[in-house]
């Protein structure tokens, strides 16, 4: 073949190739317009939906408003149909000043810190309403989430774990929901007056924060709550239990000689009480589901002879009581989506250059009164700074589109009064460089 055709006929696949690649490139370009005109048809109809739900109950609320007599009435009907106005309680001061960089669950960075004031327009005495509270740890944290950037939701989110993937957005924390609420555990430090130190937080600052709660575990544990329950079954049941360990006391208490297996003296095994159990207490559990197993399959032996004639890899899927079943810790007390505690993105390796190092170490804590070097504010000195560095670079703060698809391996956040930077490797993040925030972009973090 001449040299002429080949060049022509490598030409042409060339532009094919190119055509392909521009029909996907005004595919992708149609979706993302059409993506756009639904999200802004959406906005549309839910602002004439509020005008108009705005002018129906206009003159209901001018009635109310001028007549006193039909106030409490009209403000009791619109808390029945849960349309009322919320206000701040107050407003976060926290070591994240930008999202960027900030993370996504409080677990994240146990390190991080931030304080709640109470904003004196709610309480005449913004201090009384947090009498009692120093007697808990933690405390829930109800906020808005005011920097999503538009009111517009989908039905299905892509979470940063799932590298993607579409999911419910009620089966995730997702931001960007019919009602932008957020709900954070932190743990409390100190109280000073009508202010909260807080910790362990993931709020950046200026977040409007609606309401606080005390975590009580008693309440809010599904562990706590199902152990109660079994005590108190465990009191009134007089069902005698063929498995009992206060039955075997020949077995426990004749050995005089040293043996590998598990005893138990009859003392302990009837002090299984939710009130009295103390650092052995996960043994104890242990024990008790294992008990409990073993005690099903008595109760149950035709499912033993079931299985044993049903063909290999049918007997898992069909027995209740297979050893799928037996479940320690928390796995028995609530359930929860498998890509939470194990995504398909796996946790990143995190190290400092020397002169990252170098130049964290010249941050001074926040209670230090030298000025002539940089100063947290709210970090009680670098390795508290190391600690966050570790926790939010690890757990990879970037969105997907930047993990995937951006070439750029650069990255940029604030952390108290740091400004970070660092790239990513393969399963690394490496931060190269500390330096102090400028005095104008202070004023974000307060």
């Amino acid at each position: 073949m001449p040299p002429s055709l080949c060049s022509c006929a490598e030409q042409v696949r060339k532009l094919t190739q190119q055509a392909s690649i521009m029909r996907r490139e005004i595919k992708n370009l149609r979706q993302q317009i059409d993506g756009s005109i639904r999200a802004h048809k959406k906005q549309l109809s839910s602002l004439q939906s509020m005008l108009t739900d705005c002018m129906k109950h206009d003159d209901r609320l001018q009635s109310v408003s001028k007549s006193p007599s039909q106030s409490p009435g009209g403000i009791n009907q619109l808390l029945e149909q849960g349309r009322i106005q919320t206000v701040p309680i107050g407003y976060i001061s926290s070591c994240f000043a930008v999202k960027t960089g900030t993370p996504r669950q409080p677990t994240i960075c146990s390190s991080s810190r931030a304080s709640l004031k109470i904003d004196p327009s709610v309480f005449n005495n913004p201090e009384h309403s947090l009498v009692g509270l120093e007697q808990y740890s933690h405390i829930w944290i109800i906020f808005l989430f005011h920097k999503n950037g538009q009111m517009s939701y989908k039905a299905k989110v892509k979470p940063p774990r799932l590298n993607g993937q579409r999911v419910g957005v009620y089966s995730t924390r997702s931001p960007h929901r019919p009602n932008a609420l957020g709900l954070t555990l932190a743990k409390l430090e100190r109280i000073t007056g009508d202010t909260l130190h807080l910790s362990g937080v993931d709020i950046i600052a200026g977040t409007p924060v609606l309401d606080i709660k005390p975590y009580i575990p008693d309440y809010d544990s599904p562990k706590t709550r199902t152990d109660d329950t079994n005590s108190k079954y465990k009191q009134t049941s007089s069902f005698t239990d063929p498995m009992d360990l206060d039955e075997e006391p020949d077995t426990l208490e004749t050995s005089s000689e040293p043996s590998s297996e598990l005893s138990l003296c009859p003392a302990a095994a009837s002090d299984f009480s939710f009130s009295e159990r103390s650092g052995s207490s996960e043994v104890t559990d242990v024990l008790e589901e294992v008990k409990n197993y073993l005690r099903q399959q008595q109760l149950f032996p035709e499912n033993q002879d079931k299985n044993t004639d049903t063909p290999e890899g049918t007997s898992a899927g069909t027995n209740p009581l297979s050893s799928s079943s037996l479940r320690f810790g928390h796995e028995d007390y609530s359930t929860i989506a498998a890509w939470v505690r194990a995504p398909p993105i796996s946790n990143l390796n995190v190290r400092f250059t020397a002169n990252a190092d170098k130049e964290l170490k010249e941050f001074l804590p926040c209670d230090s009164t030298d000025s002539t070097r940089p100063k947290f504010q709210f970090l009680k000195g670098p390795n508290e700074a190391v600690a966050a560095i570790h926790g939010i670079l690890s757990a990879d703060p970037r969105s997907v589109y930047r993990r995937t698809r951006c070439q750029d391996r650069l990255f940029f956040f604030t952390l108290d009064t740091a400004d970070i930077t660092c790239w990513f490797g393969d399963g690394c993040a490496e931060v190269v460089r500390v330096k102090p925030v400028q005095s104008s972009e202070l004023t974000n973090i307060v």
